[in-house]
């Protein structure tokens, strides 16, 4: 197979899993792979002095941590093949996990496929439900009074937890983790909107993306590790708050004004307490912990979440 595709992993204190990532990939390119390309975003764990030795890969210092969407533009702009994989450091490949997305792009009747996704298996051995429905005003909301936690509500959120992930379709979204695209479409979109710090980047290019006219595709045929919570899950409550962040950010930039300020307002009034009461009946102190110190950086930065007119680090 000629080489078609290069390969972006954005890095942030992955430790070993790093290495890991990348030699699975040297392992089973066959060929396929132009360019490995690591961008580090100012990783202090020495992940990068596991993988420096490695042959045929590029590296990219941020000398900071500037976000996912940042960095995975900045990949872009080093890479050349005609498609491009974006994968987590806390992720490895199999024997078909590059091909088949890849073959399944170059037919012709795919065309208008511009993103592919393959099926992800976490620790567990089972396969992850990773796929999602574009948010619209009623998900996020169902999702921010924590409805979409109850069986009642099993299906009415983004994520698509209500399906078994078993067979090949067309769907809204591919997670982020495992997220293969045409360079021509990253190009027609601007790559990712580097307001996202973290979450809801890949969402919004892929709505961006299908306004365009391109389709998203989760492939059965073809399967990946992925650790699950990437290595955001060593800082809980700044994960939390950028979630939340950038659920506000895509709502203000796709939603109403009256539909976003909406979501503002419950999000801000009613969601730390529905979160609260999930922690506690679950007996999870730390969680209620988490969830106020995130809600108390969502406060104090609510202003320039606002305003979105520039890049956001807390």
């Amino acid at each position: 197979m000629p080489q078609l595709l290069d390969i972006i992993i954005v890095n942030w204190n992955a430790g070993k899993q790093l290495r890991n990532c990348v030699l699975s990939v040297q392992k089973f390119a066959s060929g396929s792979v132009g360019r490995i390309i690591i961008v580090d975003n100012g990783s202090t764990d020495g992940s990068l002095d596991e993988v420096e030795s490695l042959a045929g890969v590029d590296f990219i210092r941020t000398g900071k941590n500037l976000g996912f969407a940042a960095a995975c533009n900045i990949g872009t702009a080093k890479s050349s093949s005609p498609y491009v994989l974006f994968l987590n450091p806390d992720s490895r490949v199999y024997a078909k996990s590059l091909s088949v997305p890849l073959q399944f792009l170059e037919r012709a009747e795919n065309a208008k496929v511009g993103i592919c996704g393959i099926q992800l298996v976490g620790q567990s051995g089972k396969v992850s439900r990773t796929c999602a429905r574009f948010p619209t005003f009623g998900r996020l909301i169902v999702s921010s009074l924590g409805l979409s936690r109850l069986p009642t509500f099993l299906g009415s959120g983004i994520h698509m937890n209500d399906w078994d992930h078993a067979h090949t379709r067309r769907v809204d979204h591919v997670i982020g983790a495992f997220y293969m695209i045409r360079q021509e479409v990253l190009r027609a979109c601007d790559g990712f909107d580097e307001r996202f710090f973290m979450y809801f980047e890949d969402l919004d290019l892929s709505r961006r993306a299908r306004l365009a006219g391109w389709d998203s595709w989760y492939l059965t045929e073809a399967q990946a590790f992925h650790a699950g919570g990437g290595t955001s899950r060593q800082v809980k409550t700044d994960r939390l708050f950028y979630s939340l962040r950038s659920r506000l950010l895509y709502a203000l930039k796709h939603f109403s004004m009256f539909q976003a300020w909406f979501l503002i307002v419950i999000t801000a009034t009613v969601e730390p307490f529905t979160r609260t009461f999930y922690c506690l009946a679950l007996l999870d102190i730390a969680g209620v912990r988490n969830t106020w110190s995130a809600f108390k950086m969502l406060w104090q930065g609510m202003r320039r979440i606002i305003t979105a007119n520039a890049p956001f680090h807390s």
